[in-house]
């Protein structure tokens, strides 16, 4: 397995690009595979037998590389709940959640008006949500164009301030899908 930036890679993974120190990283994270069987409102799908197995595996992967998460921002749908909550309990110290209602069926512009919103003092933030909102924030962000499928993660090393974020402001360091080889 090779490493690049101490982060292992394996399979698909893709790492585009790296920064020597970024003052920020941003983790995108997908959440897990979802249950369509039971006609609910889409907000209140829950995870499917799957989607219960990838959310810890993203979180072991997350508690083993970026173990020092200083907040996590996560939609309000039952399915990224759960995901959050799968995830950060392979943490030895969960890290501080918060549920934004603006990050559930989120446009790029919404994304990027909560993450605009973060203060300065915190270095590392996951965003865990939905696509499409998630792929084109990455693609806005970074200039990449990455599939994230459910459970899959990016992460992203960002030089400047949380409220300069916009057009090609970070750099895409890794993304991929939790798995036993790492990312996948």
């Amino acid at each position: 397995m090779t490493q690049v930036g101490g982060l292992p890679t394996a399979g698909r993974v893709q790492t585009i690009g790296m920064t020597t120190r970024s003052a920020r990283t941003l983790i995108v994270l997908r959440h897990a595979k979802s249950d369509w069987s039971g006609g609910e409102a889409d907000i209140d799908r829950t995870l499917n037998a799957r989607g219960q197995t990838q959310a810890p595996d993203a979180g072991s992967w997350l508690a083993e590389h970026h173990p020092g998460i200083d907040l996590a921002i996560v939609s309000p749908a039952t399915r990224a709940r759960t995901t959050w909550v799968l995830a950060s309990a392979e943490f030895s110290e969960s890290p501080e959640a918060r549920i934004d209602e603006r990050a559930y069926a989120a446009s790029v512009t919404d994304l990027l008006e909560i993450l605009r919103e973060l203060p300065d003092e915190l270095e590392s933030v996951i965003l865990v949500a939905h696509n499409p909102g998630l792929e084109e924030l990455i693609s806005v962000l970074s200039g990449e164009n990455v599939r994230l499928s459910t459970s899959s993660l990016a992460v992203l090393g960002v030089p400047g301030p949380w409220a300069q974020l916009g057009d090609s402001t970070a750099v895409l360091v890794t993304s991929g899908r939790a798995g036993t080889a790492g990312l996948e």
